[in-house]
This record gives C-alpha cells, sequence and structure tokens, in this order.
C-alpha cells in the first residue's frame, strides 16, 4: 500500500478537502500511474452530494485521469514506464461475460466504477483528484502525442459519452445532427460530430455561446427558450444528442426529428421525465440513451480525437479550486471543462 495525497469529500454535500488516502501495491497486471491532469464531470457533483442516490464516502471523485506510467507489474505487457495514459469511468470488470468479450465491458454486471464504487477486492475505489492511481493494465488506454495531457483528460469521459451515440447513430456526411446543451459534453459533441462530417446544429437555452458554437464547429446555433425555434426546426434533424442534466420536455424535441430520427440522452437528470407517447409514435421516432463506450471504443475516440486536433477547451485549475469549481459549474460558469492540475493537490 501507498499513501498518496488527494481531494475527497468526507461526507455528502461537504466542501471537498485535502486529505490521504492509500493506493494498494502494483499488482502483477497492474500499472501506477502519476496523475497530470483529472478533469471535473458534472457527474462527480451529483455523486459527491448524492444527488443520484446514497454514496460511499469519503469520496475521492475524477474519472477523467491523465497521466505517465511510473511503474508496471512484472506481467504487464500493454505498457511501460513513461508511457502517456488515461483511466476513464471504470476500473474492472469479470473479463468472461458476453459484454467483457464484445468490448462493452461498461455493461459488465461486475464493473467497477473508478470511484463511488466497491473494487472485486472488497475495498471502496478513489478517483482522479489525487496525485497517483493503481489500476490493471486492461483499464488504462494509451493517449496520442498529438494530445497534451490537459485537454486530453475530459475525453476520457466527456469524449468518449459524445463519441459512442454519434458513431453509433452515424453521424456523419448527409446527416442534420443537434447537439443540446453547449457544456462540457456538448461542446465535445459539437467537435466531434462535425469531425465526422455532420451538418451540426447547437439547442441552447439562449445564444449567448453562439460565437463558441459556431468557432467549434457548429453550422448553426438556435436557442431553445424561443418558440420560434421549434417552429423553424421541425421535422428537420435526423439526430439529437441531448446532454443536459435536467427534465425536458421530450415531446418537444421529438418533434424537431425527422421520422425516423433518434433523440439519444447522455445527460442524467437527478429527476424523471415524462413523455407522451403520441410523440414517439408519430413518425416512428426513436428515444434512447447512452452511456459511455468500452475500452477499445474509448482508445478508438482517443486516436480520433488526435487525428483531427480535438481537444477539450479546459479552465486549468488548482486543486484547492475545487469547489469554487463545483459551484461555477453548477452556474453554467465555465467554457468548458474545468481541469484539475494534480501537481497542486
Amino acid at each position: 500500500m501507498t499513501t498518496v495525497a488527494a481531494y475527497a469529500a468526507p461526507a455528502a454535500k461537504a466542501p471537498l478537502e485535502r486529505t490521504t488516502i492509500e493506493r494498494r501495491a502494483v499488482g502483477t497486471h497492474d500499472i501506477l500511474i502519476e496523475i497530470k491532469y483529472a478533469g471535473i464531470c458534472h457527474s462527480d457533483i451529483h455523486q459527491a452530494r448524492e444527488g443520484w442516490g446514497e454514496a460511499i464516502f469519503p469520496m475521492v471523485p475524477g474519472h477523467e485521469i491523465a497521466g505517465v506510467v511510473t511503474e508496471v507489474g512484472p506481467g504487464v505487457t500493454k505498457y511501460a514506464v513513461g508511457d502517456r495514459v488515461g483511466v476513464g469511468c471504470f476500473v474492472d470488470s469479470c473479463g468472461e461475460c458476453a459484454q467483457c468479450a464484445a468490448g462493452q465491458e461498461q455493461f459488465c454486471a461486475q464493473a467497477v466504477g473508478t470511484y463511488n464504487a466497491i473494487g472485486r477486492d472488497g475495498e471502496p475505489t478513489y478517483g482522479g483528484y489525487s496525485t497517483h492511481v493503481v489500476v490493471s493494465e486492461r483499464f488504462a488506454v494509451r493517449v496520442p502525442d498529438a494530445l497534451s495531457l490537459d485537454v486530453a483528460a475530459p475525453l476520457l469521459c466527456a469524449g468518449i459519452t459524445l463519441y459512442s451515440p454519434l458513431k453509433r447513430w452515424q453521424a456523419g456526411p448527409g446527416k442534420k445532427v443537434a447537439i443540446l446543451g453547449l457544456g462540457g459534453l456538448g461542446h465535445m459533441g459539437v467537435k466531434i460530430a462535425h469531425a465526422l462530417g455532420a451538418e451540426v446544429t447547437v439547442l441552447s437555452q439562449t445564444l449567448r455561446k453562439q460565437e463558441d458554437g459556431l468557432k467549434l464547429g457548429a453550422d448553426h446555433f438556435h436557442a431553445t427558450s424561443d418558440p420560434k425555434t421549434f417552429e423553424q426546426l421541425a421535422g428537420s434533424l435526423d439526430l439529437i444528442v441531448s446532454t443536459v442534466s435536467a427534465p425536458l420536455d421530450l415531446g418537444a424535441y421529438l418533434g424537431l426529428l425527422k421520422p425516423g430520427g433518434a433523440l439519444v440522452n447522455v445527460g442524467a437528470p437527478e429527476e424523471p421525465n415524462q413523455l407522451n407517447m403520441f410523440g414517439l409514435i408519430g413518425g416512428n421516432k426513436i428515444l434512447a440513451g447512452s452511456m459511455i463506450g468500452g475500452i477499445a471504443e474509448t482508445q478508438e475516440m482517443l486516436d480520433f480525437c488526435a487525428e483531427h486536433g480535438l481537444g477539450a477547451e479546459i479552465e486549468l485549475i488548482r486543486a484547492d479550486e475545487v469547489n469554487e469549481a463545483y459551484e461555477r459549474v453548477l452556474a453554467s460558469d465555465v467554457r468548458y471543462r474545468f481541469v484539475i492540475d494534480a501537481a497542486t493537490i
């Protein structure tokens, strides 16, 4: 066991504070990563404040981890000391079920979250708001040299969360794709959809971020607070990816889709939504959800982003600014992802 510095929430809704945690010894197939940067995801706030239900405390959040390998176990073949790597939303799975065999480890019944979870060893997992982490080589991905580690860190959640549904629903040339919400998730959705060749529309509450959206690659930008938006865009879109974490008028957004179009939710509101089924039935429309991707797809996403020069738009902060950053995320006052400099922990 190794003692390392971290920032943790000691209890639900309590401010995060500097502390120390124990990391397991490096096992046969493990790697020790010196964390360089850790992104702040809205899901960190949901979990630290028990918005999604009972959680495990003390909690060290963070599942957008980028760093450098500093030690490898004797059985490690994938990485060497000095390699640039990332860790995303989960750090273990059974490795034997149909989901694992299909490269969809995120759906394994025994998948273990990077934090706020109990590992298969019976110990709680702690996330990336720390100086080091030990993970199995199976659950790390290589960060291409073309991506700096600070802008790569948010790709381990925000990047794959948007890349996976955009690929699955075949965003590309000839497709009209809308990204609902221009925040930490949504801004990566705009970049990726544009790089895939789709015609991209941003749907945001106001036009406040219009200039940003167009610079990120959007072709069109509309305010959802304006009723004319829903008249103008009615029946025109092939795909909407919703990144917002608040309840929506699903029927109104389904009305923007062409027949056979899909509304895919990646945001996770704490409150339930309601839907009149006629909004779904009319036009054979699809209401879907999407989580993250498996390890192979996450590596594919990183390679794609490196090829197209797609890093996250970040605001780099010191670790002691994390509580202020949480409040600013809730106020939508970040463009577009806070990233903790782990050297300040």
